[in-house]
């Protein structure tokens, strides 16, 4: 167990800003941070980071929470897992008792399968270079292709002995029980009788964006037909390739500060390029590109520069990609090698800003590069050339942007010697084909439905009962309840003075002066939190509430401290704005009276009810008496307001 005081100092410690960098590419939006959210597929970014309250909040899907919340959404981690992820990152020991063996076997399943994986990679590593089978085979083979020991090192490569079961029968010795090493597929064979998967083969481990093993690929080096010459990690919990990015996290920052992302296909293009110094590059790790692939690009960079080898095939994969790519509002650059080059050969044989100056001189943008390709095999023929046409637009149809797609037809009409009225007119009927099969599930009913469901929520119980006045007060407690407020008085003397109290004295007093509490369950645990504090003369700051242990005090604490909107600074144009905190007190002020003013409301029609509800006329009258009272209370506080009741 984690003790409180170490949590605190991991929790303070931890910086939101630089956690969650490491998985979304952010940028600055005034005092905040803003980025494509992880949680959900959006193309506009509504993901937010706020450095100085330390929190994250995505205005799309409504994830939210502090640094370890973000980690153990992220990363489907526990909540003392996600604490142990951040005390290594910045170097918090974590005195907490070594577990027994009835713990680890309460872990959950994800963690005892990174376990596994890690002791893996460690234990292929340790073959690699401490064993003489090890340094004779796969030291040698990685040698040969000029892979440097610290490159070798920097990606955790490995090598299994070629022997039937030797890491099986040396990870059950360290207690790893045969159902982990099935699933995560390291070994194969059955409860009873286990083999290992990679025997012979040097090992290249596949990594999640925190630096966790996922799984491995295996390069065989024996000339043995029979077998695969790579084999990769089945897929599991853990583990899913359409998912997973070779070297994504060895290149996670890289792409970002170059906003441009190199992709490739194999492990040894992207090692070669590392070593290089080229390291915004990622492969599509044994599997044809796939959407979620190129999602997880897109939390870094819009831009992404395919790099192929420039045969048949790898033609062919570059044209799937970049259909693929722009239907997910990226921009897409295209760079074939010369033939019987790769990205692994053609950096070994040249300089480091060879490659580069190759690389950023030969890129040719999609339409460039489709078209270019295209007509070469359409030469002569009108009736292939009508169909690159056909071709060249559906892949135009894919932009989501209009501006973009106007552009690229402008270019396809000069490069193709058409009419640009002819292509828009073809691309105009593919965007109504396509607007038609989106809204074409949607009827009349179900949208007279959603309309219902939202006509209950604007009128449902919460707007008749002061929740959104409660919410308010709330909001003003956790982002001003430390703030001073001066009030103005006169003495006994008859002489004007002046005291200060806090925000949070000022309103709890007064509502707990009119024996007021709030309705709503988590509005009024927060306010106890503050009347227990101020009792002891203790304001509570906000990352008490946003780190809170109940969750339903942290989310709400985050979703009211936390704004998609940001004040402009008007006062470079000589216009000077009046923000809340400008106005607090008046503000303040204001939102308890109509607090107040809704409470009245209820209690005047409940008297309504019992008036016409009274057995005698003594008990109407006394109850007519006490809704005179509150009407002649809701009209002063009206009055003050500034509000005109029709009724």
């Amino acid at each position: 167990m984690i003790p409180a005081y170490t949590i605190a100092s991991i929790l303070e410690t931890a910086r939101i800003e630089e956690i969650v960098g490491e998985f979304v590419g952010l940028k600055r939006r005034g005092s905040n941070l803003i980025g494509l959210c992880p949680f959900h597929q959006e193309k506009t970014p509504s993901f937010t980071v706020s450095p100085a309250k330390g929190i994250f909040k995505c205005f799309g899907c409504g994830k939210a929470g502090d640094s370890a919340k973000f980690i153990m959404e992220h990363e489907h981690v526990s909540y003392p897992e996600a604490l142990r992820y951040l005390a290594r990152k910045y170097q918090i020991e974590i005195e907490e008792k070594e577990q027994t063996p009835e713990e680890t076997a309460a872990l959950n399943e994800r963690e005892r399968m990174f376990n596994l994986n890690t002791f893996a990679q460690q234990y292929f590593s340790s073959i690699l270079f401490d064993s003489d089978e090890g340094r004779a085979i796969g030291l040698s083979y990685f040698k040969e292709r000029d892979f440097r020991e610290a490159t070798i090192k920097k990606f955790q490569l490995g090598y299994s002995p070629d022997h039937r079961d030797a890491f099986s029968v040396h990870a059950k010795k360290n207690g790893y029980p045969e159902e982990i090493l099935l699933k995560t597929g390291l070994s194969v064979g059955s409860v009873e009788r286990l083999y290992d998967r990679f025997q012979g083969r040097v090992l290249f481990p596949i990594h999640n964006l925190t630096g966790k093993v996922l799984g491995f690929g295996g390069r065989i080096l024996s000339s043995d037909k029979t077998k695969a010459k790579y084999l990769n990690s089945p897929e599991s919990e853990i583990y899913l390739k359409s998912k997973t990015l070779y070297g994504i996290f060895f290149a996670k920052n890289a792409i970002s500060k170059l906003d441009n992302c190199l992709l490739v296909e194999g492990y040894t293009d992207v090692i070669s390029m590392h070593q290089a110094g080229i390291e915004n590059v990622v492969a599509s790790s044994g599997t044809s590109l796939t959407t979620d692939q190129i999602r997880l690009i897109r939390r870094y960079t819009n831009n992404i520069t395919i790099l192929y080898d420039g045969d048949k095939a790898g033609i062919n994969a570059s044209l799937r990609g970049t259909d693929m790519i722009l239907e997910e509002g990226m921009n897409v650059r295209v760079l074939l090698f010369p033939e019987g080059d790769d990205p692994d050969s053609f950096v070994r044989k040249n300089r480091t800003s060879d490659v580069e100056a190759y690389i950023l001189n030969n890129a040719k943008d999609f339409i460039s590069f489709k078209t270019g390709l295209l007509l070469e095999e359409s030469a002569h023929d009108p009736i292939k050339k009508a169909g690159l046409i056909k071709e060249i637009v559906h892949t135009i149809s894919l932009i989501p942007e209009p501006i973009y797609r106007s552009v690229y037809v402008k270019e396809c009409s000069r490069m193709l010697e058409v009419e640009e009225q002819t292509l828009m007119n073809e691309l105009n009927k593919l965007l109504r084909q396509k607007f038609r099969s989106k809204t074409g599930t949607e009827t009349p009913e179900t949208a007279a439905e959603v309309t219902k469901q939202e006509a209950h929520v604007i009128a449902g119980p919460e707007a008749k009962s002061g929740y959104y006045q409660e919410r308010e007060l709330v909001k003003i407690l956790l982002q001003y309840g430390r703030q001073e407020l001066n009030h103005e008085v006169v003495n006994e003397d008859g002489f004007p003075d002046t005291y200060s109290e806090t925000v949070a004295q000022f309103i709890v007093e007064d509502l707990k002066n009119d024996n007021l509490w709030f309705e709503h369950p988590t509005h009024l645990k927060i306010m106890q939190i503050f009347a227990q504090a101020l009792d002891e003369s203790v304001v509570p700051g906000e990352q008490q509430f946003i780190s809170h242990a109940e969750p339903d005090i942290s989310m709400l604490a985050i979703d009211l401290l936390t704004t998609p909107y940001e004040l402009h600074n008007w006062e470079r144009k000589r216009i000077f704005v009046k923000t809340e905190q400008d106005v607090l007190k008046l503000s303040i002020t204001n939102n308890l009276f109509r607090y107040k003013e809704k409470i009245i409301d209820a209690r005047i029609q409940d008297l309504g009810e019992k008036i016409k509800d009274a057995d005698s006329f003594e008990e109407q009258f006394e109850v007519m008496v006490q809704k005179k009272k509150l009407d002649e209370l809701r009209r002063k506080i009206n009055d003050i307001l500034g509000i005109v009741i029709s009724k």
